[in-house]
């Protein structure tokens, strides 16, 4: 079975929202590469949400496309904030110690509270 994985991007006041539905593995990870990238040209300092609370499995591939964000972001003096919902994904930023360099909300309402 060929799980889909979608990934849309917008605008939503000072912030980019990027949001992921599907499982993210190595096979449609560069999707999600592809819209963070698109959501981060032209950004002098980049405030960026993450939306993976219809994400239900991630694998290493797509937490290195999350770390390297974060990593770029950082150096562009921007704000990274991943909304994760309890399951795999935030048991994955426990278990790697991720969760101590990742600023995490639990709804997009309130990552996008926020930011403003």
């Amino acid at each position: 079975m060929i799980s889909t994985f979608d990934v849309q991007t917008w605008r939503d006041g000072p912030s980019t929202v990027v949001q992921a539905t599907g499982e993210l593995d190595m096979a449609v990870a560069p999707r999600l590469r592809a819209g963070i990238d698109r959501a981060l040209e032209n950004s002098g300092h980049p405030s960026l949400v993450v939306d993976l609370t219809g994400v239900p499995f991630c694998d290493s591939v797509g937490l290195g496309i999350l770390v390297g964000t974060l990593t770029r972001i950082r150096e562009a003096g921007g704000r990274l904030i991943l909304v994760v919902s309890p399951g795999m994904i935030t048991h994955l930023l426990t278990i790697t110690n991720l969760d101590r360099h990742f600023e995490t909300c639990g709804s997009l309402s309130e990552a996008l509270d926020a930011v403003a």
